[in-house]
């Protein structure tokens, strides 16, 4: 019993983590950068702002993979051939300056 428990043990660790994927927007065209998010949820693109400090965030395909206090609202990332790729990042719920209605935007 014990050797099995320790099997399962090496299995499940060796397993590979579920972890957010991680690109650079600026060596991908705009409608590959706008399918990783849509393909698989949620990404992290990681650039270079033209004053030349690394930016970083998280995009999403809708709200639904955003905190329980956030919505997706829809902001611009450069991308190799267009600097202002249309796509999903998460905002805080306050930032809606009482809207009745949160927006339910999709990539």
């Amino acid at each position: 019993m014990k050797k099995i428990a320790l099997a399962l043990i090496f299995v499940l660790a060796a397993s590979p983590a579920l972890a957010i994927s991680r690109y650079n927007p600026l060596t991908m065209s705009c409608a590959s950068v706008r399918a990783a998010i849509h393909n698989q949820g949620a990404v992290i693109f990681r650039y270079k702002s033209p004053r030349g400090l690394p930016l970083y965030d998280r995009y999403v395909r809708n709200s639904h993979y955003c905190d329980a206090t956030d919505y997706a609202e829809w902001t611009h990332i450069p991308s190799k051939d267009d600097p202002r790729c249309p796509v999903l990042n998460c905002q805080n719920i306050d930032n809606l300056d009482g809207m009745l209605f949160v927006p339910q935007y999709q990539l």
